[in-house]
């Protein structure tokens, strides 16, 4: 979870002193906000209609109420929460958006929040010019150009999906199925809740969560990789997102979430 800005400190410090050159992003920043402590996109299903109120995708431990506990799925709660909306060029905040609902969250399994806001997908593009992302509902592929887009630093981050994790453990949390970026893709705090962006159809595809940054071992900032054998690999300055495909399945009209879809197979509160 160092992807989370109140974290960052010293991890910024450093990068201010040594600068990474990259090639000029293929993805802007339109769609993507920026909240008090990570970042995070106004995302739509292909299937939702544009009157429907938006939805805004971050990380379940951006939530401002602290790290949902393992095996907790937070469900259709009050939300009063700002999002600041980006130019397409990143290089200002176009207006706050304001959540009134946290549809959901957890860091089981996933990394995932989704709010609902005050206005719709129409409004947004009608005031601002800024049509919402698309969530993908295919599972990403390995080897695919990506972009982690980050409003909180107003950055981009560009390189491939190297790969897979069957289990990724950090402190008391693991997640299934991760995204492991290739080393290109040097992200910091404050990144949290990115959206990861297939560069090839700019349908959001993950949401950046964490990284390795001391090599220590399955340590709150130092995931590990856990094997379906077992074994545990630690890749230090590696990062990891969380896929979304899973997403659009559980989602109805009107922006509202149904866990009980026949293909929902998102974590679900305990009974």
């Amino acid at each position: 979870m160092i992807r989370k800005a109140v974290l960052a400190t010293t991890v910024v410090a450093g990068l201010a002193l040594t600068p990474v050159a990259h090639a000029a992003p293929q993805v802007d920043f339109a769609g993507t906000v920026a909240l008090s402590n990570c970042s995070g996109s106004v995302v739509k299903t292909a299937g939702a209609a544009m009157d429907d109120p938006a939805l805004v995708l971050s990380n379940g431990h951006c939530l401002e109420t602290g790290f949902p506990k393992p095996g907790q799925v937070v469900v259709d709660q009050p939300a009063d929460r700002e999002f600041g909306l980006l130019a397409p060029d990143g290089g200002r905040e176009l207006t706050k958006l304001r959540a009134e609902r946290l549809v959901y969250a957890t860091m089981t399994e996933t990394d995932v929040a989704l709010y609902r806001l005050n206005v719709s997908y129409a409004q947004i593009e009608q005031q601002w010019q800024i049509k919402p992302l698309e969530l993908s509902a295919a599972r990403p592929e390995a080897g695919k150009a990506i972009t982690v887009v980050s409003g909180y630093w107003k950055k981009t981050y560009s390189c491939s999906i190297d790969g897979f994790v069957h289990e990724l453990r950090e402190a008391d949390w693991s997640w299934k199925d991760s995204i492991r970026y290739t080393p290109e893709c040097k992200t910091i705090g404050g990144t949290s809740g990115s959206p990861v962006v297939d560069n090839a159809t700019k349908q959001v595809v993950g949401v950046n969560n964490t990284g390795n940054e001391s090599g220590e071992r399955c340590t709150m900032n130092n995931p590990c990789e856990v094997a379906e054998n077992g074994e545990v690999t630690v890749r230090k300055g590696i990062n990891y997102g969380q896929q979304t495909h899973k997403i659009p399945a559980c989602l109805t009209a009107g922006s509202k979430l149904d866990l009980q879809a026949p293909d929902c197979t998102l974590p679900k509160p305990a009974a």
